[in-house]
């Protein structure tokens, strides 16, 4: 029988009031708190976040406050810029490329619930993972919901809800995102 876990790494309905859970989200949220604690980017604190992370590349800015629930399902390539007041639920993994730059406020959420009353009642979630390819820019106060891919050299503009895929180059919108289309002349 897997584990609640196993359950959420693997895209599977997961009981997030598991102990084990619990454990390891007070842990990364302790990381944020004492992340957040201190208002002037300071390197030494920044890098006690980053040890929490699976991966984190080279040149890593991260504004605080910052907020994610395991950090141990984040790989940051190098150069990520994230500004203020980001939060990152990454009950699955998020993979997130070089070069790849978040506003202020960016929302990354991998977690759901179900759309049935009586399973959403009882507390089950799921989670499924995003990627963010290299040289995104995600404007501030955007949404990127469960299982979503962002192409490489994207852009997502400034209160968009993504809730698809998109492709590598594309200019989205809107909620929901959609392909914003520019006047060529």
């Amino acid at each position: 029988m897997k584990t609640e876990k196993e359950k959420m790494l693997s895209g599977e309905m997961y009981d997030a009031s598991d102990p084990v859970l619990v454990s390891e989200r007070q842990r990364a949220h302790e990381a944020c708190r004492s992340f957040n604690a201190h208002t002037a980017l300071n390197h030494s604190h920044m890098n006690a976040l980053l040890q929490h992370f699976s991966q984190a590349g080279e040149g890593i800015i991260i504004e605080s406050p910052f907020f994610c629930d395991y950090g141990s399902n984040l790989e940051l390539g190098d150069r990520v810029y994230i500004n203020f007041n980001c939060t990152i639920l990454d009950c699955a993994k998020v993979m997130i490329g070089n070069d790849v730059k978040f506003g202020p406020g960016v929302q990354i959420y991998t977690a759901g619930h179900s759309l049935d009353r009586e399973r959403r009642t009882a507390g089950d979630e799921f989670a499924l993972p995003i990627v963010i390819g290299d040289d995104v820019w995600v404007g501030g106060s955007s949404i990127l919901l469960p299982g979503v891919t962002i192409g490489a050299g994207a852009v997502i503009g400034a209160g968009s809800v993504v809730t698809k895929e998109v492709p590598a180059g594309a200019r989205v919108v809107g909620n929901p995102a959609k392909p914003l289309h520019l006047d060529p002349t």
